[in-house]
């Protein structure tokens, strides 16, 4: 894991931009239920990655997932946080990552009843993901056997994670370098004081 040479600045000590607003698109939750997205990015602090649960760069969608599991433990020791945060991952692989594939992707973190939710969703077919994608500016590229010209099963993307307030307003994307615990915590807690909550 990647770890800062900094000591993060301390939450409300700094303002975090508004980037644009948080895009909706139709996707499937856990249970297959078509839903929009956008249903999962207002009322709370959220916290978006794009992933493909077969992703094996250990700095891409494995190391957002240790961030998050590390994040939603961090936050559900404190019961300020429950009900005011939650943690979105969308599958760019809606062939294989299907809603059953996502629940054993997810084992119990994805559980309804923890203070911090962490919802999994896909999409029903690669049309109905690409707006999305576009939308939120998430380049994905299929890795193709240079030979052959096949699909090699896997795929070519630059790791973003996006920070949505409660108002559905994108404050911070974080690319590897910048996806650290700490970090993302102190943007968390910032977003919150602006409602006027206290660390």
């Amino acid at each position: 894991m990647i770890t800062p040479e900094f000591t993060p600045p301390v939450p409300g000590s700094y303002e975090l931009m508004h980037i644009m607003r948080a895009p909706g698109g139709k996707v499937l939750d856990l249970n297959g239920k078509r839903r929009d997205l956008a249903e999962f990015t207002q009322g709370k602090v959220t916290l978006l990655s794009f992933i493909y649960s077969s992703c094996s760069d250990p700095n891409g969608c494995p190391y957002a997932y240790i961030v998050f599991h590390t994040l939603q433990n961090r936050l559900e020791r404190d019961p300020r946080f429950a009900g005011k945060v939650q943690l979105l991952s969308l599958s760019f692989d809606p062939a294989r990552d299907t809603p059953e594939m996502l629940r054993l992707y997810a084992g119990d973190n994805a559980d309804a009843k923890r203070p911090v939710e962490w919802n999994f969703l896909t999409t029903a077919s690669v049309g109905e993901l690409l707006p999305i994608l576009d939308d939120y500016g998430q380049d994905v590229y299929l890795e193709k056997d240079p030979d052959t010209g096949k699909w090699l099963g896997t795929f070519s993307h630059v790791l973003k994670v996006f920070l949505i307030d409660e108002h559905q307003e994108v404050r911070e994307i974080y690319t590897t370098t910048f996806l650290m615990p700490d970090m993302v915590y102190n943007d968390i807690v910032t977003l919150l004081m602006e409602s006027g909550f206290k660390p």
